[in-house]
């Protein structure tokens, strides 16, 4: 039998984010996130003990990193966020898809 595939743009509506893990391996971690417009709480920030490379697949997002100001995202733009790095997604768009790897050092 062969393996299953799937298609990360297709995801159901929700009326809220939806992460799912697509690969979990020792020290890695990749999720796909589908946003539907939901930004971080206005009082939530990130701050990860490991790195974490986002690449936004689908929309438009804005991250906001403490200190260091604003990251505007379009579809296929990617970036690598430092361990211990404050951020938060102060705004996305209802379509957005990304994909975040999580990964030790």
């Amino acid at each position: 039998m062969p393996p299953v595939v799937k298609n990360l743009m297709e995801s159901p509506p929700a009326e809220t984010e939806i992460f799912q893990t697509l690969l979990d391996l020792s020290g890695i971690r990749l999720e796909q996130i589908v946003s539907n417009g939901q930004a971080s709480a206005e009082w939530f920030w990130y701050d990860q003990k490991e790195p974490e490379w986002v690449m936004l697949v689908r929309g438009e997002a804005l991250l906001r990193f403490d200190p260091g100001g604003d990251a505007p995202l379009k579809a296929g733009d990617f970036l690598l966020i430092p361990a211990n790095t404050r951020h938060r997604v102060e705004s996305v768009s209802a379509d957005a898809v990304w994909l975040a790897l999580h990964f030790s050092t």
